[in-house]
């Protein structure tokens, strides 16, 4: 079978995990410490959370100041880190095409917005860390690197030279935008938070429903 991809960087939150779970309680023990109401806001609003960085989301969809912003998140992050961190089961197949990609010798990365060290325990807790060469994301004095960042960190990181053997999988704007400016392809994780509507007008070169039909595309 041809390769077409060979480093496959992976998303973690909507993508690898379904982390709405810890990461919405989290929010909302963030936003009533700061003394926000959003009792009003349904768990699929909340969902707003997944993707962008948590100082971005405080920020944007708060209207919080900068300094607000940071206290923000240090609270969601003593709560998440505690009670939060591991409430984020794997995608069904997930599991799955993880082992064979790395059964075929493809290098898998995680790129996230969630800070590095959260995201390595994630990854060890589900017994996954031996299949990845590393998991890239910022570390906790940076406030909101983008992805387009995030991913050439990753290319840069570990010497890969040629960006067209790289496919980026995630399930929200960002993930797909940050592939495209950082000259690689894309793959829209459909089963994770984002709408079709978002991941083909932010540009994915593929659009998935499935995990499995990851494999297919990479393979291909």
């Amino acid at each position: 079978m041809m390769e077409k991809y060979k480093y496959i960087f992976f998303d973690l939150d909507g993508t690898i995990t379904q982390s709405e779970f810890g990461i919405i309680r989290s929010a909302r023990v963030a936003l009533k410490k700061m003394g926000v109401d959003s009792s009003f806001e349904s768990d699929d609003d909340m969902k707003k959370f997944i993707g962008p960085p948590l100082f971005n989301s405080f920020h944007d969809f708060y209207g919080m100041s900068e300094e607000d912003a940071e206290k923000a998140v240090a609270y969601y992050r003593e709560y998440y880190e505690v009670s939060g961190l591991f409430d984020a089961p794997l995608y069904d197949g997930i599991r799955e095409l993880v082992d064979k990609l790395f059964a075929d010798g493809k290098k898998l990365f995680v790129v996230t917005s969630k800070p590095a060290d959260i995201a390595k325990r994630i990854i060890e807790h589900f017994g996954l860390d031996s299949k990845f060469v590393c998991v890239i994301g910022p570390d906790r004095s940076e406030r909101s690197p983008s992805k387009k960042e995030l991913i050439e960190r990753a290319i840069s990181d570990n010497f890969i030279d040629d960006k067209s053997k790289v496919v980026m999988i995630g399930d929200r704007k960002y993930d797909i935008e940050g592939a495209n400016e950082a000259g690689v392809d894309s793959i829209g994780a459909l089963y994770g938070y984002g709408s079709y509507e978002e991941l083909k007008t932010a540009g994915a070169t593929y659009i998935v429903k499935i995990p499995e039909e990851i494999y297919e595309i990479t393979c291909d």
